[in-house]
């Protein structure tokens, strides 16, 4: 059996198979599927279902405010295409399961370059160790939307570009890749049409059926959330509750579905760390400019810088979930397509990342809700993890080399 063949046998059983633990593992890990994009698709095509919809026919982000991006309705919608192999959660998993297979043959080719077979396998062991929380959400399908993107940057800037603002409309995260593809590129022109383009015409469409006064809801949606209890921030208030201190507990909020935690002067870190979030990627995106005007090369400085910026996207955040994981998957792959001996160590640090992300949730979740402190402990050194790895990157940043000439002043920067 060839090489490339390996591979596709290896895709479908991880994906069968990942799709499988959805079902078995306990806390619902698809739980989004069928409680909330079911219903909102379907608010969307018949109207209201069972009590759900606010109003006859309400479409979230249009009569609605949002904490999702419009284009996040496309998919939702899309998986009622499938709903034929079992309801809609199957459906839900072959879209993406088939959005994953365009992004792995991409990527995959005929299996010649050891960098992109490395990284192929590397992608397949990260789905893999996540589990079903990286299939059964949004975050999933945008991973591979980014694999794409990253992948044909250099070659197809426009149309990569457009993946990655069609990401950005679904998850907003993938931001942080046109901004990293934006500083280090050299064709910045076309990345900026293909971005425009797709955001030009969500937003058009969205004024023309009704919804500008939404258009940006899940902008101001995100700022006003509180502490998630796997947000790293969250840590110090969990630990806390773990050791019985008043005021510190685990609650849920009913209108964004959520758990968070709340303490002392929560409020304070509250208010604090959407500022905090824009001032480390502000500081990281200087870097990569500095990096960029003294000549650095797009090949070695993107993937470091495009790494730094979605993993600070998860450290610096308010915000967090399981399957926030699957966003470090990109800059990763891509920089073992580059230099996979340079690249193993941090995706190495990826791989546990997404074991031991699986491993609190969905299985020890009920022990994090209940603040039991084996369960914490082990999301506390899940989320030590993203900081070695934002360190990693950072310390990689840096060390982007830059031509002699320009580091002395010799060379003007470069255009």
């Amino acid at each position: 059996m060839s090489r490339r063949a390996v591979l596709w046998v290896a895709f479908v059983v991880v994906h069968v198979g990942v799709a499988w633990l959805g079902f078995v593992l306990p806390n619902e890990p698809m739980g989004d599927v069928y409680r909330v994009y079911q219903p909102w698709s379907a608010c969307v095509l018949w109207g209201d279902v069972d009590g759900f919809c606010p109003g006859a026919r309400e479409i979230m982000g249009i009569t609605q405010p949002w904490v999702y991006p419009q284009l996040a309705l496309v998919p939702m919608v899309m998986a009622w295409l499938f709903a034929w192999a079992g309801g809609y959660t199957v459906g839900w998993v072959v879209l993406v399961t088939l959005v994953d297979a365009c992004a792995f043959a991409l990527l995959v080719g005929r299996a010649r370059s050891r960098g992109r077979t490395t990284a192929a396998w590397f992608w397949l062991a990260l789905i893999g160790l996540l589990g079903p929380v990286g299939l059964y959400r949004l975050d999933g399908l945008t991973a591979a939307l980014a694999v794409a993107g990253c992948l044909w940057l250099a070659g197809r800037p426009v149309l990569a570009s457009a993946l990655l603002a069609i990401g950005t409309w679904i998850k907003v995260w993938p931001a942080a890749l046109l901004a990293a593809a934006l500083i280090a590129g050299r064709r910045r022109l076309p990345v900026v049409l293909g971005a425009a383009a797709v955001t030009v015409t969500v937003l058009g469409v969205v004024v023309v059926a009704g919804g500008g006064a939404h258009a940006l809801g899940f902008v101001t949606g995100q700022t006003d959330r509180g502490l998630q209890i796997e947000a790293p921030v969250s840590a110090y208030y969990l630990w806390r509750a773990a050791l019985g201190e008043p005021g510190s507990h685990v609650f849920y909020d009913g209108e964004l579905l959520t758990f968070q935690v709340t303490g002392p002067q929560v409020d304070v870190v509250i208010a604090l760390m959407t500022p905090l979030l824009a001032a480390v990627v502000a500081a990281i995106a200087a870097i990569g400019v500095r990096k960029a005007w003294l000549g650095a090369r797009y090949v070695v400085l993107f993937p470091p810088l495009a790494l730094a910026l979605v993993t600070a996207f998860i450290v610096v955040n308010k915000v967090g979930s399981p399957q926030f994981a699957a966003w470090i998957a990109a800059p990763l792959v891509l920089g073992l397509v580059l230099d996979r001996h340079r690249w193993w160590g941090p995706a190495t640090l990826g791989l546990l990342i997404a074991g031991l992300t699986q491993f609190v949730y969905p299985v020890l979740y009920g022990g994090v809700l209940a603040t039991q402190p084996f369960a914490i402990a082990v999301l506390t050194v899940r989320n030590v993890l993203y900081v070695a790895l934002l360190a990693w990157a950072l310390v990689r940043l840096a060390r982007v080399p830059v031509p002699r000439a320009a580091r002395r002043g010799i060379l003007a920067p470069a255009p």
